[in-house]
């Protein structure tokens, strides 16, 4: 009888664990497609992502800069140069210090403009909650963009055309401009 309970009661966890696990579905959408289907309408938004990837360029260069001097730094220190490896280690610290300090402050000032444009930019705000709601009549928990204006690539290696939800945002978009005066 405790057998038979035990196993009831291992089953009846087992099944609310099941039940209370969720599965994540994920959508990818083309903003830079959005975009340019809106091009009048999405000045502000591309004007942003322009930014944010002007800011990611600058980046991406002080970086290489470091690579490099920690280059020079490896060649110096197979030479035991110990006065020019000290000195170039301090060059290397500035310019460390001075990448953090701008990728802190830039990311600062790109979520002020974020939240700028999302609350005053109307084809922003339409945007976001076309998204939201064509992934969430559809099942999704995430969406991705599947191409980034500040990169040459995507952080998204593969995904099924299937999940693909830019067509559906621009035709909700499209009704939804449709219906406006």
């Amino acid at each position: 009888m405790k057998r038979a309970l035990a196993v009831l009661m291992f089953a009846a966890a087992l099944a609310g664990t099941a039940v209370a696990q969720q599965i994540t579905r994920v959508a990818v959408i083309d903003l830079q497609k959005v975009y340019l289907t809106y091009d009048k309408d999405s000045h502000a938004v591309r004007a942003f992502e322009e930014e944010k990837a002007r800011v990611q360029d600058e980046i991406k260069r002080l970086g290489d800069e470091i690579k490099e001097l920690q280059k020079k730094r490896l060649e110096l220190q197979a030479k035991g140069d110990a006065v020019a490896l000290k000195a170039l280690d301090e060059q290397l610290y500035r310019k460390a210090q001075f990448l953090s300090d701008f990728i802190k402050v830039k990311q600062a000032e790109i979520d002020d403009k974020a939240k700028a444009l999302a609350m005053s930019d109307s084809f922003a705000q339409a945007l976001y909650r076309t998204i939201q709601s064509v992934a969430e009549l559809d099942g999704y928990s995430l969406v991705i963009n599947s191409r980034s204006a500040d990169s040459v690539g995507s952080a998204v290696i593969w995904f099924s055309p299937m999940i693909d939800i830019t067509d559906k945002v621009i035709q909700a978009l499209l009704g939804a401009s449709a219906g406006s005066p």
